[in-house]
C-alpha cells in the first residue's frame, strides 16, 4: 500500500511539474497489423520494389505510411518473430521536432505506437509543457520491434533498423532531433560519451549520405526519469527543452 500511494504521489508531483496548467492531451493514431509470414514476404517484396524516384513524387504523408508499411512486415532480424506489433513511429510529417526513443516496450509492442506506457505518458506531460501535442511532432525509436524482455538492441537489430530511420527523418525534414536516452544518442552521433555528457547543448546531425545538418539534443530518457526521480533530474530535462523551444521560437 505505501509503495502504490508513493508510486501515485511521484506522477502526481511529475505532472504538475511538467504540465502546469497548459497541457492539452495529444491523441496518436491506433495501427493494426494482421498479415500471415507468406504474406509479409509477399508486401516486402512488393514495397522494396518501387523505386525511390517514385517514393519521391509522393507527399511526405505517403511517404511515411509507405515506410510504415515496411517496418511493418519487415523480416530483416529476429525481432520479426518475437514481436507482435512492429511501431513505426506517428506524428506530424511536417514536425518541426522529431522525438527518437531507443525501441518499444511491452505497451508500444501491443499497440503498434511509440511511447504510450508510463514514460511515454510522462513524454507527453513534456511536450505539452512545451505548448505542443504529440500532433504536432514526430515520435519514433531507433528499433522498430521491441526487444524480448526489453533487453538492450543488438548492433545487428540497430543495423537492420537504421534506414527506416534515417529514410523517415530525410521525408520530415525536422529543424530539431531530440534524442531520449543515451542508446539513442549514441547510436546517432555514432559515440561512446556519455548521456550526461551529451545533454544540456545541441549537436550537429547529418543523415548519412546528405548534406543538409540538423540541431540535434540529446536528453534523458523518460524511463530514466521514472527510475531515477529528482528534481534535479527533471530540471536537467525540461533546461534541454526550454533550449529547444527557444530554438524554434517558443517562449518559455
Amino acid at each position: 500500500m505505501e509503495k502504490e500511494k508513493k508510486a501515485i504521489n511521484q506522477l502526481l508531483d511529475i505532472d504538475n511539474f511538467f504540465s502546469g496548467g497548459f497541457a492539452v492531451k495529444g491523441e496518436g493514431i491506433s495501427q493494426e497489423l494482421e498479415s500471415s509470414e507468406d504474406e509479409a514476404e509477399k508486401k516486402i517484396s512488393s514495397v522494396h520494389a518501387e523505386t525511390t524516384e517514385t517514393e519521391n513524387e509522393l507527399s511526405k504523408s505517403e511517404q511515411l505510411e509507405k515506410i510504415a508499411e515496411e517496418v511493418k512486415v519487415c523480416t530483416k532480424c529476429t525481432l520479426s518473430q518475437t514481436r507482435t506489433f512492429a511501431v513505426p513511429g506517428e506524428g506530424n510529417p511536417d514536425a518541426r521536432i522529431v522525438f527518437v526513443g531507443e525501441g518499444p516496450g511491452g505497451d508500444e509492442d501491443k499497440s503498434g505506437r511509440p511511447f504510450v506506457g508510463r514514460a511515454g505518458q510522462l513524454l507527453t506531460k513534456i511536450i505539452n509543457a512545451m505548448r505542443l501535442t504529440r500532433e504536432d511532432v514526430f515520435i519514433c525509436n531507433v528499433i522498430k520491434c521491441r526487444p524480448p524482455n526489453n533487453r538492450d538492441p543488438l548492433a545487428s537489430e540497430k543495423d537492420a533498423c537504421r534506414d527506416y530511420l534515417y529514410r523517415q527523418l530525410a521525408v520530415i525534414e525536422p529543424d530539431i532531433i531530440v534524442a531520449l536516452g543515451s542508446h539513442a544518442a549514441k547510436e546517432l552521433l555514432d559515440t561512446d560519451t556519455a548521456i550526461g555528457k551529451l545533454r544540456g547543448r545541441f549537436h550537429d546531425f547529418t543523415i548519412k549520405g546528405g548534406t543538409e545538418t540538423i540541431k540535434f539534443m540529446p536528453t534523458y530518457h523518460p524511463a530514466y526519469l521514472l527510475r531515477n526521480y529528482s528534481t534535479e533530474n527533471r530540471k536537467k530535462v525540461w533546461d534541454d527543452m526550454k533550449m529547444v523551444m527557444q530554438e524554434i521560437g517558443i517562449k518559455s
